[in-house]
């Protein structure tokens, strides 16, 4: 076994989770990543922890999805009842085929994120859990790199010091804490204001995505106005949402267009009322990840991107009292930040063409 799947379970284990004896473990993940999922067991066994998995495959969710009448979609209780009762959850995504849910109704897969929507709340509410990724010929191909390429980038992204990121990416952090108004600036095309008044900023250093490497925050629930134009294809169902084009007012989408698949962009907005509004506004830091690959959990680390996420917002970032948007997606939509713009913190640039002007 690649001595680098060892090394990205450990970190699963020990640093995203930090799994004990005593803890009940589920591993979600597909029978393409099942070198990773072997290490895991290992590490667990290791720490006298309890694991169970629930193994996916992609060909089988297309012909249930396809055959699906979409009135029917619920969370099993089998699943509803496992993630409330476990401690931790580590989810792993790798593709055989990035593509294989490209001919399922739009509209199904705005059902099956409603239906999963009991079960992400259970997680958030009660498990520690991250996100990783396995890496894959497909998604390889996806990112236009060989296999041997693309797996250097994952692993390259997730082993380094995590304590020094979190060190990088503190004062940006602090200055996210303290600020009242955000303003996004990029050419003519994006001019988005939000409120981030109260809420706390996430110094994102690999606990529930790894890789990690971002800063960010949640808008106020009814605060964003104006437009910005998402720069990088959106992958949604299998396909690609392209030039995708946002128009806000009073925290709502009022306009919204792309350039392809516009239509597939309308159906994310209707899935409920929470996916018109944005969850997060972030900034991404990672050094290790220096180019766009179309995996967005890689994508939004990238430096000289910020990316804006429609729908459920992230709940450790805002305050008991204060109004949580709520939604069964969150659709992570970046832009490139890098040429003719700037992002403000109550009036004052903060970065400018991808590069930050604070100390």
């Amino acid at each position: 076994m690649d001595a680098r799947i060892r090394r990205h379970a450990e970190l699963l284990v020990d640093h995203c989770t930090d799994v004990g004896a005593d803890d009940d473990v589920i591993i979600a993940a597909p029978t393409q990543a099942t070198d990773l999922v072997v290490a895991l067991y290992e590490r667990l066994g290791e720490r006298g922890a309890r694991p169970r998995t629930w193994w996916q495959n992609q060909r089988a969710s297309r012909a249930y999805h396809r055959t699906m009448d979409v009135e029917d979609y619920r969370p099993t209780r089998a699943d509803r009842s496992a993630m409330a009762a476990a401690d931790v959850a580590i989810l792993i995504d790798g593709r055989t085929n990035a593509s294989e849910l490209s001919d399922v109704d739009p509209a199904k897969r705005a059902a099956v994120s409603r239906a999963r929507k009991p079960i992400l709340r259970e997680r958030l509410d009660g498990t520690r859990w991250v996100i990783t990724k396995h890496p894959t010929p497909a998604d390889a191909q996806r990112a236009g790199m060989s296999t041997a390429a693309w797996a250097d980038l994952i692993y390259d992204a997730i082993d380094v010091d995590w304590d020094a990121i979190r060190e990088h990416q503190s004062t940006l952090a602090a200055v996210l804490d303290d600020a009242s108004t955000l303003r996004l600036v990029v050419g003519e095309r994006t001019d988005l204001q939000l409120s981030i008044d109260g809420m706390a900023a996430l110094n994102d250093d690999g606990r529930e995505n790894m890789p990690g490497g971002e800063v960010a925050t949640v808008p106020v629930v009814d605060s964003a106005t104006g437009t910005v134009a998402i720069d990088f294809p959106v992958r949604e169902s299998g396909r690609e949402i392209r030039d995708a084009r946002l128009t806000f007012d009073d925290g709502t989408v009022v306009e919204a267009d792309a350039s392809r698949n516009a239509a597939l962009l309308r159906h994310v907005l209707d899935t409920d009322d929470g996916a018109r509004r944005l969850g997060e506004i972030g900034i991404g830091t990672n050094p290790g990840i220096d180019r766009i690959t179309h995996t967005v959990l890689l994508d939004e680390k990238m430096a000289g991107t910020v990316h804006v996420a429609l729908g459920e917002a992230m709940s450790e970032c805002v305050p008991d009292d204060r109004t949580y948007n709520e939604s069964a997606r969150h659709v992570d939509m970046l832009v490139d930040v890098s040429e003719d713009a700037r992002l403000e913190a109550d009036g004052d640039v903060i970065q400018r063409n991808g590069e930050f002007v604070i100390d």
